[in-house]
């Protein structure tokens, strides 16, 4: 599945969506997911851990390597997607929909976020 209009992009390849009023979900974009090969574990901070930009969050490892997983934006984790710990092939299967990681409470998007245009651009799709 090709990025989406809808979404904020990081360098680190994470996507985020504002859900509503300070409130985003962030996940790791189909390219990292098709770049990383079959996801079999993912680690997520837990509900009230604080989120810097640019931080290590947590990790997920794949039949290819282990990589960090990096927050895009600063805030308080809401939730943890429980379903990806238990099932982490969602990431591959839908990583803009069930594959969803962790949902956070933030006051303002980093300026440096890409839109889709120029995330597509940074990775050659």
């Amino acid at each position: 599945m090709a990025a989406t209009e809808d979404l904020k992009y990081s360098k680190d390849h994470e996507w985020v969506r504002v859900d509503s009023e300070g409130v985003a979900t962030i996940g790791v974009t189909a390219f990292a997911a098709g770049q990383l090969g079959d996801v079999v574990y993912v680690d997520l901070p837990e509900e009230g851990t604080e989120l810097t930009a640019g931080s290590e969050m947590g990790e997920i490892e794949s039949t290819k390597s282990v990589s960090e997983l990096y927050s895009p934006i600063d805030g308080t984790v809401l939730e943890a997607n429980a379903a990806v710990v238990d099932a982490p092939e969602t990431v591959n299967a839908s990583p803009f929909d069930e594959g969803w990681l962790v949902r956070v409470q933030f006051t303002e998007l980093p300026a440096d976020l890409l839109d889709v245009d120029a995330y597509a651009e940074l990775t050659g799709a």
